[in-house]
């Protein structure tokens, strides 16, 4: 038996605290009656209020934290001021008190040790872990060169720790948000419109006549201001299309549900395309004064008839003209959603490149009901030397892949690997902020990365799985507890949201402002951290921008008038589009140029082996990915997944609703825990449906230990984008095993 040099250790009780007690758990579920008691608590005692916003998920609502006497978190509520939540927060949002009041958190630094030949953790002084970090970050420099330093981050945390690792000398940096979710959209709609999609995204959803969803899961991934818009939209009369093989939240506000057969959206795309162009009801002045290529999409989607998808995606081709009569009766008011988590079968730039021509085609770029011309305030960066040039970075990392926009999570990994990519070599990692373990697919050559690394140091506020191949832990404290960089997103109009500490770190946590600043010091980079504390950045900034600590308090949100023009097209003045031609670019002679299809197309996917379908996965309202399991409001909510099995399969199978199963994939890997089957009409015979982010496998975390599947566990065959790297991993398969196959057998 083979013991490996860094060996998984689920954390033990050092650092770490037992079960929460349940009476502090928000019962959000019983909302009237708790907020009775709520309303007679805060009567009865004055709480003090503090501008933040939001960490628990990415779009970053605007809010006020509550606190009492004695510092402790009591409450959160929406800033009204704030474009991105309207002063309503979601339960994510509200049950952000969880992260505070999560008594199994981490709460002092470790470190890897080994005891009577067994590895272990053990309680660390701050002075202790970050001399042992600073001393590896420079052995690494010295032995390799700073980029074999590298950083996988996510979420506002890793802009502190981006900032350290460019003063060290290294831009080998990279975040699962790219590579892992919404890479391919933006890479298409840059080539298309020469403009990223962004977050927020700019979707006019409260003005939209037709709204289209395509594997969009609006209502369920809680993108809060889009949720609102969307309700309102529906309120307004809006005709709602959604494409999705399970009846989701979404599809069941919809006119129209298209349960298209997986993996075949191209095929629709380009026959709505079709159907357009040939019944001459696309915006014809729109595409002749903005766009290229028409004649060459013209002539390419001719022979894509809804009889020709209704072969591949057993969506009828009355459904197909109706539902794209639909929009153009809508246009220019119509969008067809570029999706987020859009990292599917390895095709993704493409499939996005069709929604965003379709929405070229109904004129709906730039246009009232359609995608506006987003907007943000540039923060100005505090004063600090210039950045010394790295080597090498994530480009040449990435430079399989020519549109590769951001660093490529999955080609820092391989590189991590001896052999894999010997010109860029890539021996040691900081994590912030991301749980590898749940956000990374292929988890096998993951762990064998993290098994070659020479260092591994992780952040975080949970013992998350990733912490348990770290060799040093580094405990953050909540993002009620610190005082953060300033948000500053696109969207109608600028704004700017401060992140105020409501309270003081519990225990020994501490601001990863304090971390980069602290690790930068003994790094010898003190000329980057030219203050004393992130407070002085931050006022400094707010003056820069016109405003003051004192104002921000009170206001938490300010708003500054548009610089760039109207939010929608003046039709009577040229338009210049940022692609290298200043049109829409519906043929992409930049594709072409690379050796790529220069217009999408359709291509056949895998399809299940007999006996398995394929595994689908999305999002929770209650939940971000892994990041809140464990979270004792969120749980009160919802405490595991339930794989959603159609009823023929149910019957094929003898599955009962709440019956107890496993997993296996095509790959013969067998889910740790079980899951409890869901029998429903909501999904098609062909796939299996769960939530993400569930299945953990660390009795540590208490709340969230065995609940359920983990979905990544699952996801062993990857399909990468050839454009621009991503991981498409929708083409997987599960069968059903109705018997413990983890039980052994007794004798």
């Amino acid at each position: 038996m083979t013991t490996s040099r860094r060996k998984f250790i689920k954390i033990s009780a050092l650092g770490l605290g037992g079960i929460a007690a349940s009476a502090s758990a928000l019962n959000l579920v019983g909302g009237k009656s708790y907020l009775n008691e709520l309303v007679a608590q805060n009567i009865a005692k004055k709480l003090k209020k503090t501008a933040t916003y939001c960490e628990v998920c990415f779009w970053k609502c605007a809010a006020w934290a509550y606190s009492d006497d004695a510092g402790n978190i009591q409450k959160i509520i929406g800033n009204d001021d704030d474009p991105h939540c309207n002063g309503r927060l979601c339960p994510r949002g509200t049950g952000g008190v969880g992260m505070y009041t999560d008594t199994d958190r981490l709460k002092t630094p470790l470190i890897r040790t080994t005891i009577n030949g067994e590895q272990t953790y053990r309680e660390a002084s701050w002075e202790e872990a970050l001399n042992l970090v600073a001393s590896k970050f420079k052995g690494i420099k010295d032995t390799y060169g700073p980029e074999s330093l590298a950083l996988l981050k996510h979420g506002t945390p890793g802009s502190h720790f981006e900032h350290l690792f460019k003063a060290f000398g290294s831009d080998t940096i990279a975040e699962p948000a790219f590579a892992q979710c919404r890479g391919p959209r933006e890479t298409a709609f840059g080539l298309t419109y020469g403009s990223w999609v962004g977050s927020p995204e700019p979707t006019d959803i409260r003005d939209t006549k037709c709204l289209v969803l395509i594997g969009s899961h609006i209502g369920e991934n809680m993108h809060n201001s889009q949720v609102q818009e969307m309700s309102d939209a529906i309120d307004n009369g809006a005709t709602i299309i959604t494409v999705d093989p399970r009846f989701s939240t979404a599809a069941s506000k919809s006119q129209h549900w298209l349960a298209i057969k997986p993996a075949t959206d191209i095929a629709l795309l380009l026959s709505w395309m079709h159907v357009l162009i040939e019944e001459d009801i696309y915006d014809k002045d729109y595409v002749e004064k903005y766009a290229l290529g028409f004649d060459e999409l013209k002539a390419h989607v001719k022979q894509f008839t809804p009889e020709w998808a209704y072969g591949i995606t057993t969506i009828k081709p009355e459904v197909i003209r109706k539902t794209a009569r639909a929009m153009a009766n809508a246009a220019p008011s119509v969008i067809v959603h570029p999706g987020r988590h859009v990292v599917w079968y390895g095709d993704d730039t493409q499939r996005e490149r069709a929604i965003a021509i379709l929405n070229g085609l109904l004129g709906s770029w730039g246009r009232k009901g359609g995608f506006y011309f987003k907007e943000k305030k540039s923060v100005p960066k505090f004063p600090h030397p210039p950045y010394p040039h790295p080597k090498w970075d994530w480009r040449d990392i990435g430079k399989a892949y020519p549109l590769a926009q951001m660093g490529l999570t999955n080609e820092v990994i391989r590189s991590s690997i001896p052999n894999e990519n010997p010109e860029y070599p890539v021996k040691a990692w900081m994590v912030a902020g991301t749980n590898l373990i749940k956000s990374i697919p292929d988890t096998k050559q993951l762990k064998e990365a993290i098994e070659a690394l020479e260092f591994l140091v992780v952040v975080d506020t949970m013992p998350m799985d990733i912490t348990g191949y770290a060799d040093v832990i580094l405990p953050e404290c909540t993002y009620l507890e610190r005082s953060d960089v300033l948000r500053s997103s696109t969207n109608r109009e600028p704004s700017v949201a401060v992140r105020f500490a409501a309270t003081k770190p519990k225990y020994e946590t501490k601001p990863a402002a304090w971390i980069a600043k602290e690790l930068g010091t003994r790094l010898g980079l003190d000329e980057y951290f030219d203050y004393n504390d992130y407070d002085e950045v931050i006022d400094w900034q707010l003056k820069e921008l016109g405003t003051s600590r004192e104002e921000m308090e009170k206001i938490g949100v300010k708003k500054y008038p548009r610089t760039s023009g109207s939010m929608y097209m003046n039709e009577n003045e040229v338009y210049q589009f940022g692609t290298n031609s200043g049109k829409i670019e519906l043929y992409s002679r930049e594709l072409e140029n690379l050796g790529f299809d220069p217009l999408p197309k359709y291509k056949v996917h895998p399809e299940a082996p007999q006996g398995f379908y394929r595994l689908n996965y999305g999002r929770s309202p209650m939940h971000t990915f892994s990041r809140t399991s464990n979270n004792p409001n969120l749980t009160d909510l919802k405490s595991e997944n339930k794989l959603w099995v159609n009823p023929r399969v149910s019957r094929i199978l003898d599955l009962k609703t709440n019956q107890e199963v496993w997993l296996k994939n095509q790959d013969g890997i067998i889910s740790d825990f079980a899951i409890k089957v869901r029998v429903t009409e909501r999904v098609r015979w062909d796939s299996v449906y769960l939530v993400h982010g569930f299945g953990v496998n660390n009795k540590k975390l208490t709340r969230a230990f065995g609940k359920g599947i983990d979905d990544t566990q699952m996801i062993s065959n990857i399909f990468i984008d050839p454009i621009m790297g991503g991981t498409g991993m929708r083409g997987n398969f599960v069968t059903i095993l109705k018997d413990n196959p983890h039980k052994t057998s007794e004798i």
